[in-house]
Formats: C-alpha cells, sequence, structure tokens
C-alpha cells in the first residue's frame, strides 16, 4: 500500500498545483493577456494565457477527444507497469507519478473545458520564444526524462563487461 501512495500522492500533488494555477491564470487574465510577475525576468519570462486543443508546442490543434482518450491510456498503462517495479526503484516511481499527474492534469483540462490551459511563457526577444506551457507538461517531460536517465544509466551498466573470476582460480 506504501508504494501505491508515492504514485498516487506524486500525481495527486501535480494535479493540485496544475489545477490550481490554472484557475488562478483564469480568474486574473483575459485570453492572450500577458502578466510580468518579476520585473527583472521580464526579458525572459511571463505569464500568458492561452489555449490549447492540441497536444504539446500546439501541434495537432483541434485533437483534443484524441489527446484526452491518449492520457486515459497512458494513465493506465502507467498503473499497470507501476505493479511491476521493484520497491527498491523509488525514482521510476516518481517519474512515473510525474507522468501521471501530468497526463491527468491536462486531461481534467480537456474534460471540463475542451482544451488545455497554457500559461508558462519562457523566450529571450526576439532570438527565442519557447511554446507557451503549463504545469501538467512541466511534470510529463521531467518524469520522461527522468524515466529515459534512469533507463539509459541501467543499460550502461548491463552493457559493460563483467570480470568472471571463476576462470582466475
Amino acid at each position: 500500500m506504501i508504494r501505491w501512495s508515492l504514485l498516487f500522492g506524486i500525481a495527486f500533488g501535480v494535479v493540485l498545483l496544475d489545477q490550481v494555477t490554472k484557475a488562478l491564470v483564469i480568474a486574473n487574465l483575459s485570453l492572450y493577456e500577458r502578466w510580468m510577475p518579476i520585473d527583472a525576468l521580464s526579458r525572459v519570462f511571463s505569464i500568458t494565457y492561452t489555449r490549447n486543443t492540441g497536444a504539446a508546442f500546439g501541434i495537432f490543434q483541434s485533437g483534443s477527444l484524441f489527446f484526452l482518450t491518449l492520457a486515459v491510456i497512458a494513465s493506465f498503462a502507467i498503473i499497470y507497469y507501476y505493479r511491476q517495479i521493484s520497491t527498491s526503484a523509488w525514482l521510476v516511481r516518481i517519474a512515473l507519478g510525474l507522468q501521471l499527474g501530468g497526463a491527468l492534469g491536462n486531461a481534467i483540462d480537456r474534460i471540463l473545458r475542451g482544451y488545455v490551459v497554457d500559461f508558462i511563457h519562457l523566450y529571450y526577444e526576439p532570438h527565442f520564444d519557447w511554446p507557451i506551457f503549463n504545469f501538467a507538461d512541466s511534470s510529463i517531460v521531467i518524469g520522461v526524462f527522468l524515466l529515459v536517465v534512469i533507463l539509459w544509466n541501467a543499460d550502461k551498466k548491463e552493457s559493460q563487461p563483467q570480470e568472471d573470476y571463476s576462470s582466475s582460480q
């Protein structure tokens, strides 16, 4: 039971942070309105309220139902896979919790609104303008990155030649 609390605790925390921040943005900004919360960062960061019916970076617009279905399938796959993870693999458990929370956070938006609320805007004028995103998106990306690093390190360890001490005796 305690191993499940890590998955659902992280996922709940991500969903809570994601939904609270989105509600604050909706309540305080008009669509496409930009707010600079920290004047010193105004050249690189703002809160900009946008709506996204597609996938990450605004691709595949009007695919909200497809991406809702994908989020549900991914959530069930994470829960299924989670059952098979060793109890000592807590970093993998954290990565999956982040991914599950992110998937659920954006799925809630798609169910309630028909689109995902995005608002974190990173840029460096005039050369760099990252697509606007939210905490759910960040959680998915961090979870996937963490999982890739874990699996890459595990693969590196397995592919290293092991010394055979039995033949030297």
